[in-house]
């Protein structure tokens, strides 16, 4: 650990200084990842009903990567050569790899909300490593306060009742938790491929990812022994890899590069909302009070780590 972070530290503080603020665009694409994203807790939940987690996991990689390989040759963007794989597999182990099959797993165990709730930590465990692995994405204050009031938030919307389960099935709770470690320094390592195509960095961490995966699915889950599938399972695998996957790091990759990993890891405090605004307009489901609550706080906790409506606060 010491020396990966080691690692992390030079490769950031070379870089040029991130963006605190963001600009209405990148909100915009944070939204949007948000949606996708949201709806991969929908799809894998779907998908692991009948396939085993480190499959899912694998097929999500797999179909997300050939999906974005055809569509970097096609626009003619390179990817790395022979060389130049070293940092692709190490961000797609942080950031593929490792957390989709903690979190998979902790989901065939524990409900979905908590799962939610415990991956909500990823910008309070961001912060940490990015003050210490940065120089330019330090600790301060009014962020601290504003993660907390996000997360917060999330508990809220999502529901306190659900931490009564804290507690049972520590195993899957720490998968859980060790994915959103897992996220928030792939967030921070991912820094060096700032000025790289958002594609040629999707495409590369979803490669390696698949190539990680593909012994461990052999070994442990051995497919071939499993049921095949119905519809609802290969489409739910489908929507998460072309959706969640391939368009949602797209996106990702455009906001890191713009924007910073604190800033970027946001969007696991937006997951909920989307999520809860998608089932209220698509599926008729009740808006409680306390969304609109939880909702309150994760906006005010965004607005603190964001740092232009205090200052404008500050200014008048």
């Amino acid at each position: 650990m010491e020396a990966g972070t080691t690692v992390v530290q030079t490769t950031c503080m070379a870089l040029p200084p991130a963006r605190r603020a963001m600009p209405a665009v990148d909100w915009l694409m944070l939204v949007s990842l948000s949606i996708l994203w949201g709806g991969s807790f929908f799809f894998a939940k779907i998908a692991t009903l009948e396939l085993p987690p480190l499959t899912v996991a694998l097929g999500r990689v797999a179909i997300a990567a050939s999906l974005l390989v055809a569509l970097a040759r096609a626009t003619g963007v390179a990817l790395p050569d022979r060389f130049g794989w070293r940092p692709f597999v190490v961000l797609g182990l942080l950031n593929n790899a490792l957390p989709f099959s903690l979190i998979f797993w902790g989901q065939t165990h524990i409900p979905s909300g908590l799962a939610a709730i415990l991956n909500a930590t990823t910008p309070l465990f961001t912060v940490l490593v990015a003050h210490f692995a940065t120089v330019d994405e330090r600790l301060t204050p009014a962020r601290l306060t504003g993660v907390a009031a996000g997360f917060a938030g999330v508990v809220v919307m999502i529901g306190p009742g659900l931490l009564r389960d804290l507690g049972v099935d520590i195993a899957a709770q720490l998968a859980c938790l060790g994915a959103a470690v897992s996220y928030a320094f792939a967030g921070v390592y991912a820094r060096r491929f700032r000025g790289e195509p958002a594609m040629r960095v999707a495409a590369g961490q979803l490669v390696a990812s698949s190539v990680l995966l593909a012994p461990l699915v052999v070994i442990v889950d051995r497919p071939w022994n499993v049921a095949a599938p119905g519809v609802n399972a290969w489409a739910a695998l489908l929507a998460l890899a072309a959706l969640s996957t391939a368009l949602g790091y797209l996106i990702y990759f455009r906001i890191l590069a713009r924007a910073g990993a604190t800033n970027v890891l946001l969007v696991t405090f937006l997951i909920p909302v989307s999520a809860i605004l998608l089932g209220t307009l698509l599926l008729g489901e009740h808006l409680a009070a306390r969304h609109l609550v939880g909702m309150a706080a994760i906006a005010v906790g965004l607005a603190a780590i964001d740092g232009r409506p205090l200052k404008l606060l500050g200014g008048a």
